[in-house]
């Protein structure tokens, strides 16, 4: 038997049969429900889309009740043990784990961009010292678009891996510009010296040492000091944060891109 839906009009007593794909109707083969030939058809009605789907992944899977999740079939405590945050953006963006030389050129690309434009640093500093981080990482991530305004060549592939490797690069820098701003501490450059989240806690936490240290006895005070456990767990939420199923801004960044929009103020309405 087909896996379709049938469908009883009781307005009408007319009987519609809608295929069934993968547990989904279309909400298109809804129109084709009609009181009169004059009606515009049936639509659907989801507030904050607690039962649509916008898009059909081949990345992610999650079934959050059961506690599942998967980046290219691949289980995240898996990734979380043998890989870094690094590796798993390059399985996600280009569906296989980097080999040892791809991962090397991989994360050579990302650290040429982990920098900021000065201007960025001017832009931030506008805002008032107990504005909320993620106010000031929202407004400063839209604003990268007129720092790079070659990001709206969505048709050009090159174009769109150069928007990728800024965005994976530059968010842990604004992100801790952000925090920082806050608490009014000045502001870390990155350290390409160090690893991904090895930089991303060092921009966050160092004060006046040459290099933030990673355990008790390295010369630094009390309180100061990254105990190594939290490396770990900082990738591991990288990680499980890399890509998330359809949350509230998903379907607006999807319907940008398929409108061939700038990626940087859909990327901020993501966040």
């Amino acid at each position: 038997m087909a896996d379709t839906l049938t469908i009883t009009d009781n307005r009408t007593g007319k009987r519609c049969e809608v295929p069934i794909a993968e547990g989904t109707i279309r909400a298109m083969d809804l129109r084709k429900i009609k009181a009169s030939p004059e009606d515009f058809g049936l639509m659907t009605y989801d507030p904050a889309f607690q039962n649509t789907a916008s898009c059909r992944s081949s990345i992610t899977f999650i079934d959050g009740d059961k506690g599942i999740l998967e980046y290219r079939g691949y289980p995240i405590d898996q990734l979380a043990e043998h890989s870094s945050y690094l590796e798993t953006a390059y399985l996600i963006l280009f569906g296989e784990l980097p080999t040892t030389p791809q991962l090397d050129a991989w994360s050579h690309e990302i650290t040429l961009h982990t920098m900021l434009h000065e201007n960025i640093k001017k832009f931030m500093d506008g805002f008032q010292h107990d504005a909320h981080p993620m106010g000031i990482f929202l407004s400063t991530v839209g604003a990268l678009s007129t720092i790079y305004p070659d990001a709206k060549e969505v048709g050009d592939a090159d174009g769109r891996r150069l928007q990728i490797l800024r965005l994976i690069a530059k968010v842990p820098s604004i992100a801790t510009y952000a925090f920082r701003h806050s608490i009014g501490r000045p502001y870390v450059y990155p350290d390409n010296d160090l690893s991904f989240t090895g930089n991303f806690l060092n921009m966050l936490f160092k004060m006046t040492e040459l290099k933030l240290p990673s355990a008790p006895g390295a010369g630094a005070r009390a309180g100061r000091v990254v105990h190594p456990a939290r490396r770990p767990r900082t990738e591991l939420q990288h990680q499980r944060d890399a890509r998330h199923r359809q949350l509230a801004g998903r379907p607006l960044l999807l319907a940008r891109g398929r409108r061939g929009r700038v990626v940087w103020p859909a990327a901020r309405r993501r966040q």
